[in-house]
């Protein structure tokens, strides 16, 4: 037997260290007494979610390699991005609330004074290997080193898309804060961040940072970085309360009823962030289309428009089949259909969500026409008939 341990201990030794840590002693006692987790594993709201492509692999051959459709998952030419400078962000926003997407779902939130960082991804690929997986179809706005000072990095779980080794090693040699998912700690202390710099939350707690309160929400998803997936690091979405604004980061997410409960107990929100890309019909659990999306976005807002809506977690990877400009033109016709307002900025362009939003559909210059009829979603009779007159007032009072 000493012969097994002896060359498990050796395989364990050549893994690589973005496979990160997987969680013991007091934090797997902890996840152990987590209400979410039953049989092993931690649970989904709504019920079990598919984790892997369902279908036959000759199914998902023939959408993969469709010559067709193929060229479309890509740009035709460069992407724009905004070179984010000090002075765009030096100066405080006007309204108290300025976000800044960075690409995929990363985001500068500056929120009542103080400055968090959603899901920061500046590595080339989102893998555990240099030289494999999905790279960048755009690089970063601004190094990382150049975003100054952040109060708290929240992470929303740990796929390599979301929790970028890189990424977090840069930021270990400051003195932000960590607010992760519970489980995810293991992660961040096996890649040098100390345990009195993290908030390891399980969903529905809280923490307070400085003057904003974070709250760990359900999200519909699945965990894991290593070869064997053990589900023992949670996955979240996230609340952040400041003192006049609120925000809302989904993480990844399939669609599920729960918006509405963190709506009603967390909001209604100044601006959210709704992963909309990556979506496909061989894993419609784990992810949202932005039809969902939108109605992720409605239900968190009480049913009705109000705030900005940000499309996230497209753009900056290929990591489905659809086409790579599809998520963005479907958010903008779902957001049409309902009256709520998309913010669509360049990688990079801060905008203020209580202000002038980015609208206009920059994609097109680089990618393929689409044609299609979007799906989206409908509002309740009541709601459209109270939206309408909400926008009837506003007209009245200008």
């Amino acid at each position: 037997m000493s012969g097994f341990r002896s060359l498990s201990s050796g395989l364990r030794a050549l893994q690589p260290a973005a496979f990160g840590a997987d969680p013991s002693g007091e934090r797997l006692a902890r996840i152990r007494r987590s209400p979410h987790f039953k049989d092993g594993v931690f649970q989904n709201p709504g019920g079990t979610a598919r984790t892997r492509p369902s279908g036959s692999m000759v199914d998902f051959a023939k959408v993969f390699f469709d010559k067709e459709q193929r060229p479309r998952r890509a740009p035709t030419g460069t992407i724009p991005v905004h070179a984010t400078t000090l002075a765009d962000i030096a100066k405080p926003p006007a309204t108290g609330l300025r976000l800044t997407w960075m690409g995929h779902s990363s985001v500068l939130a500056e929120i009542d004074g103080h400055r968090v960082l959603f899901d920061p991804v500046w590595g080339e690929r989102c893998s555990p290997f240099s030289f494999a997986g999905p790279k960048r179809l755009h690089p970063a706005p601004l190094p990382l080193a150049a975003l100054g000072p952040v109060d708290v990095v929240v992470i929303s779980h740990d796929h390599y898309d979301h929790l970028d080794l890189p990424s977090i090693k840069a930021l270990a040699g400051t003195d932000t804060v960590f607010a992760v998912p519970l489980g995810v700690g293991s992660h961040l202390e096996h890649w040098g961040v100390s345990a009195d710099r993290l908030r390891e939350l399980d969903w529905h707690e809280s923490t307070r940072i400085g003057g904003l309160t974070l709250t760990a929400t359900p999200a519909r998803h699945f965990c894991g970085r290593g070869l064997r997936n053990t589900q023992h690091t949670l996955w979240a979405s996230w609340s952040v309360a400041g003192d006049e604004h609120r925000i809302y980061h989904s993480g990844d997410t399939g669609y599920f009823d729960g918006f509405k409960e963190i709506g009603a107990q967390h909001g209604p929100f100044d601006a959210t962030m709704i992963q909309i890309g990556a979506y496909s019909d061989f894993w419609p659990d784990i992810h949202m289309t932005p039809e969902e999306g939108m109605r992720a976005h409605l239900d968190l807002q009480g049913g009705r428009p109000h705030g900005a809506m940000m499309p996230i977690h497209w753009g900056t990877f290929n990591l489905a089949t659809h086409a790579w400009a599809e998520p963005g033109e479907w958010t903008l016709a779902a957001g049409e259909a309902v009256g709520q307002p998309v913010a669509v900025p360049v990688p990079g362009q801060p905008f203020e969500p209580g202000g002038e939003l980015p609208g206009r559909p920059w994609w097109r210059d680089v990618s393929l026409p689409l044609t299609r009829e979007w799906p989206v979603p409908e509002l309740a009779p009541n709601v459209a008939h109270g939206a309408e007159a909400e926008a009837l007032d506003l007209v009245e009072e200008s």
